[in-house]
């Protein structure tokens, strides 16, 4: 009996019970393993792959939804891998046709490497945007933000969700909500009493990495970056949105080099929803 083509296995939904195998696959490609991101991925999204016959993952992928849940306003996808022994015999276009087909009219966004975006175009996605990954140790010094901020406490929840869904454009309170369980750090930026930003870090190998980033402006976006990164000994990561120009300079001079760009890709809609003006940093490029 002939053993079929990969890019013709089925296509089934992930659970955690896949971490371990999700993790390898990340691994087989030279990606971190991110086990604490892929858990979060698969609880608060969606995740689809295609069994390997002789155990593992052919190929897999994550998609986090924004808005009603039965009308979804927004859908993120991320984490997009092929086993590297199944690479370029069409595994990734047949996963990705589907989850495109499976979204319906469901707005998409994704972060494009160079290598991933020949195929979205192909699909119909149309690069919208770019945002520049930086990493490297914080050294404070220059001009402190002026800017007041604390950690976030339970009381602060309702603002921050008030303060997401107007920045972001859609409702993440699936998202946001597993944030204090997710995060090392959570805070927030404050001004007479009013919410004007908050800020997350979250384990990531040896990183830690910086991201929702809302705020109300590149000063606050500052004080926010110091306050964490004043609270941890770990180098920091983030991917900024490269219109925020102000706030690359600022941490390019305070210790993060440019690691890679990548393109943000929309599908069914011209531009992402919400006020870039006031989103620095996604929580992950994997959600959005």
């Amino acid at each position: 009996m002939p053993t079929p083509s990969p890019a013709s296995l089925p296509i089934r939904r992930l659970t955690l019970r896949d971490l371990t195998a999700c993790a390898d696959l990340s691994e087989d490609r030279g990606w971190p393993r991110e086990e604490h991101k892929w858990g979060f991925l698969l609880t608060a999204g969606k995740g689809y792959g295609i069994d390997a016959a002789d155990g593992g993952l052919v190929s897999a992928c994550t998609i986090t939804e924004y808005g009603p849940h039965d009308r979804p306003a927004l859908a993120a996808i991320g984490m997009v891998l092929v086993a590297e022994r199944y690479a370029r015999q069409g595994v990734g276009r047949r996963l990705m046709r589907h989850i495109v087909s499976a979204l319906g009219t469901t707005p998409l966004t994704l972060h494009a490497t160079p290598y991933g975006r020949p195929l979205y175009e192909e699909l119909g996605f149309k690069t919208t945007g770019r945002a520049e990954m930086v990493r490297g140790r914080f050294t404070p010094g220059g001009p402190e933000p002026r800017i007041a901020t604390r950690a976030a406490t339970a009381e602060d929840l309702a603002a921050i969700l008030r303060l997401d869904e107007e920045v972001f454009g859609a409702d993440r309170t699936h998202v946001i909500t597993r944030l204090p369980a997710f995060t090392d750090q959570l805070r927030v930026a404050e001004e007479n009493g009013r919410l004007i930003g908050y800020a997350a870090a979250w384990p990531n190998m040896d990183t830690h990495v910086v991201g929702p980033l809302i705020s109300r402006d590149t000063e606050t976006a500052q004080a926010l970056i110091a306050s964490l990164a004043a609270r941890t000994d770990r180098p920091l990561r983030t991917d900024i949105d490269v219109r925020h120009e102000e706030l690359l300079a600022w941490v390019k001079e305070h210790g993060l080099a440019s690691v890679s760009h990548n393109a943000v890709m929309t599908y069914g809609i011209t531009e992402l929803p919400g006020d870039w003006n006031r989103r620095f940093a996604p929580l992950t490029v994997a959600a959005g």
